[in-house]
């Protein structure tokens, strides 16, 4: 394609504009673009920063050890999957709307196991609707009450939020902001309590979200317990969030329960979808809190 150069400006010299006859469109001034890769270089400079602060003194994080079976799992989760069979859930006899939000970095199809299985149980479950989980900015949890408040109209009746990892994290804050669209919430290795940088995920985070795990864009007491009924699943094999900060402390949830999976495996793991489909039929109102 041929190009034509049209100089626009006085003999001081302004931005060459290139100019495609072709199409009639005008390609971004060279000035604009040098001061485009300028703020794209510092704002990767600044994220790089961000990941490599030190891990604060005192901060427990799982064991190396077990993030091996944590990359296995993400790599091979039908593998996975199959060597643990298929979970035994009975049908609810009074079944629930759900909404299942994906952890950090993942999508909602991630999850497709469990919400095959809750609603062969009967239970109407739908996703968050905002695709892929890169982390908390204003607008995308402004998004997410919409989407909670427009099921929860279409349902006629509060839904109940089951969020894995990071998604645990924006269901507890989505419930305080909407009590009475909000049936419970269901956390799933999710690092509300504590120091947030216990686990082996909070650099990844600030190097895609640009976002400390500390100075976060939306709650600010993540330890705050919802006005609803909140469980937290938890798991000493999780090779990513440490078990106190996923556990919780007495007041920040009604029931901690533990299970033995890998922190992806809460997505897909027969326990974890067990467990997950009882504290439904069964909520701490009635089970009783722990």
């Amino acid at each position: 394609m041929a190009m034509a150069k049209e100089k626009t400006g006085n003999a001081a010299g302004r931005a060459v504009v290139d100019y495609l006859p072709e199409t009639g469109l005008r390609a971004m001034p060279s000035g604009r673009m040098g001061r485009g890769f300028s703020f794209l270089l510092n704002e990767l400079r600044r994220r790089n920063q961000l990941a490599s602060r030190p891990q604060p003194e005192g901060v427990a994080t799982p064991r190396s050890r077990l993030l091996v079976s944590e990359f296995a799992s993400l790599a091979f989760p039908h593998i996975y999957a199959a060597m643990h069979g298929k979970p035994r859930i009975a049908r609810c006899e009074d079944p629930q709307a759900i909404m299942l939000l994906p952890g950090f970095g993942s999508h909602p199809w991630r999850m497709t196991a469990m919400r095959r299985a809750l609603e062969r149980a009967g239970h109407s479950v739908t996703d968050w609707g905002l695709g892929w989980n890169l982390g908390a900015t204003e607008d995308r949890f402004e998004r997410l009450l919409s989407r909670i408040e427009r099921t929860a109209r279409a349902e006629g009746r509060k839904v109940v939020l089951v969020g894995w990892s990071l998604g645990g994290v924006f269901a507890r804050e989505a419930a305080k902001q909407l009590p009475d669209s909000v049936e419970m919430v269901v956390t799933m290795g999710s690092p509300f309590s504590g120091d947030m940088h216990g686990n082996n995920a909070w650099r990844i985070y600030h190097w895609i979200t640009g976002f400390a795990v500390d100075e976060p864009p939306v709650g600010d007491d993540f330890g705050a317990k919802p006005p609803v009924p909140t469980v937290a699943l938890w798991s000493a094999q999780d090779g990513v969030v440490h078990r106190h900060c996923a556990s919780g402390r007495p007041g920040e949830r009604d029931l901690s329960i533990p299970v033995r999976c890998t922190h992806m495996g809460f997505a897909w793991h027969p326990a974890a979808i067990e467990a997950v489909a009882r504290v439904v039929a069964a909520p701490p109102g009635k089970a009783g809190p722990t």
